[in-house]
């Protein structure tokens, strides 16, 4: 069953039969689309691989999840991190962090910095927004944090760029809808 569409254009019946699209291309129309998806995993892929070698952090961009810093960032802000060893760690500096036992770095602003003689730094951090700092959010028994700890260090941001990461998390529906939309229109700027 085929309907009118929209000035001599004609769409199935269900308008995303991506499988029966697949079956008319031939052999290789089918292994260039694959090849293209490929290119551009792969290009995102090898993006990310240098922004980690440019920036020495292992996660180079990441959204702020919670409203703990605000007035410095505020929930959906998209962070730009460096990690340069070599550069010390200094009390007011904002950090990103990873703790034993959490999956998800935590960004906030370190306030007391201890250099031991032989070098070695550990140091509290806390968020602008907290009553208290984040000994309550280490691993049972850790008073401080370390430099092994530190993701990165806030280097610039974008307010809100990430709110749709958030959105996408906190109703994973909507991220669906969003997929299905772009599929559709995939189809469609094909068909026309």
């Amino acid at each position: 069953m085929v309907r009118a569409g929209a000035v001599g254009t004609h769409l199935p019946a269900s308008g995303l039969d991506i499988f029966g699209d697949l079956r008319k291309m031939n052999k290789r129309q089918l292994y260039y689309q694959v090849l293209n998806f490929a290119m551009i995993v792969s290009s995102a892929l090898m993006i990310w691989k240098g922004l980690i070698v440019l920036t020495g952090s292992e996660s180079p961009i990441v959204v702020v999840l919670s409203g703990s810093m605000e007035p410095a960032f505020h929930r959906g802000d998209l962070l730009f991190l460096t990690n340069f060893r070599e550069d010390p760690i200094r009390a007011g500096e904002i950090v990103v962090f990873k703790v034993e036992g959490r999956d998800i770095p935590i960004v906030h602003r370190v306030i007391k910095v201890h250099e031991k003689d032989n070098g070695d730094i550990k140091f509290l951090t806390k968020g602008d927004n907290n009553e208290v700092d984040d000994r309550g959010l280490y691993k049972e028994g850790q008073n401080w944090l370390e430099k092994k700890d530190v993701v990165g260090r806030a280097r610039g941001f974008l307010p809100y760029v990430g709110m749709v990461t958030i959105i996408m998390n906190d109703y994973p529906k909507f991220k669906y809808a969003l997929l299905a939309i772009m599929g559709a229109y995939v189809l469609l700027k094909r068909e026309s």
